[in-house]
């Protein structure tokens, strides 16, 4: 997909990576979905800087976060879709 904003990286993940600068609110973001190079679109909600994860659907406490088709960590705060996912409402499971 040309001007890929997020790239998820299995069709299961509820997450997906910024790999632009940065996202503004009210983005209409591309988002590639590298296992199977399908396409999607969002709309941010927060600023999101490179590297970090955009919710793809809501996601409510306690939920588990899937990042590369894996449990990367549980909700600790409801997240909105287009929303910024973080240390301030994800942790992991370890501890």
């Amino acid at each position: 997909m040309s001007n890929t904003d997020i790239i998820i990286h299995d069709e299961k993940d509820n997450v997906g990576v910024v790999v632009i600068e940065k996202i503004t609110p009210e983005q209409d973001c591309n988002c590639w979905i590298m296992e199977n190079d399908k396409s999607d679109l969002i709309q941010s909600k927060d600023e999101i800087p490179l590297g970090h994860k955009i919710a793809m659907a809501d996601l409510n406490e306690g939920d588990t976060i899937l990042k590369y088709g894996h449990d990367i960590g549980k909700v600790v705060k409801n997240i909105k879709k287009g929303e910024h996912v973080h240390v301030h409402n994800v942790k992991t499971k370890k501890w």
